[in-house]
């Protein structure tokens, strides 16, 4: 049983340029011809391309494709443990490379597609990827969640430099509330928080006044987010928190 050049192209995927390229340079020359001179391959031809077509895709050169397939003193099994060493390998490699992109696909798919240098920009020592496998562990099940991801999957850089900012100028009006001496339940402390709940729903999930307050309960019982909020102002943490709570009782019938 013998089988043209165009069936073997076919067959293995290759073109036909491919295996009149290998004939000339003596890597896989058709055992037979036709009468009219045509290649005509047999199955120990199509053997040897399949190794040829194994070591091109781990990346070797036809010259040492040829060296491989052509030394006499190849043992076929030993030649058999180095293809099975050579594609375990190439499978870790793969297995790697995907969970790179499994890991890019997510820091996309949370927005958060910054160089270093940009995330340094907008939140400066704040990295918000710190925190990303807590949050998933956390709050991954919840709508929540699944709506940030959804809503800031696109933003650019200058998306959350304008989220920054607008955090940080509310920051800023909780401060001077304070040193004003207003008291967190009162109109202007209690309009800032709303303006703090309507941020977060409008560029991250649908916030209701009932996981705002859950939020700023958060707000002084993570110590970490105590000393972040804290920075700004000693106590801003406990005042932000009694805000958000009179507000959501401003807004209960």
């Amino acid at each position: 049983m013998s089988y043209s050049v165009g069936q073997v192209a076919g067959f293995a995927g290759v073109t036909v340029r491919t295996l009149h390229h290998y004939d000339d340079i003596g890597l896989l020359v058709p055992s037979e011809r036709s009468h009219a001179g045509h290649r005509r391959y047999s199955d120990a031809d199509l053997d040897r391309l399949q190794q040829i077509l194994f070591y091109r895709e781990l990346g070797f050169p036809l010259d040492e494709v040829a060296a491989l397939l052509d030394d006499p003193d190849a043992d076929p099994r030993a030649h058999l443990r180095r293809q099975h060493e050579l594609l375990t390998a190439r499978i870790e490699k793969l297995q790697k490379m995907a969970a790179a992109v499994e890991h890019a696909m997510e820091a996309r798919s949370m927005g958060i597609n910054l160089t270093p240098e940009e995330k340094f920009e907008v939140f400066g020592e704040f990295d918000p990827d710190q925190y990303e496998e807590e949050v998933r562990e956390r709050w991954g099940d919840t709508d929540a969640y699944r709506q940030s991801r959804q809503k800031t999957a696109s933003y650019t850089k200058e998306d959350w430099q304008r989220i920054q900012n607008e955090a940080d100028e509310l920051t800023r009006r909780f401060v001077a509330l304070m040193d004003a001496g207003e008291p967190a339940d009162s109109e202007a402390a209690m309009d800032a928080a709303e303006d703090h709940r309507q941020g977060i729903a409008r560029n991250h999930y649908d916030c209701g006044h009932e996981m705002h307050t859950c939020l700023g309960e958060m707000y002084v019982s993570d110590e970490r987010f105590t000393r972040n909020i804290d920075a700004a102002k000693p106590g801003l943490a406990a005042y932000m928190r009694d805000a958000i709570l009179a507000n959501a009782v401003r807004h209960t019938p």
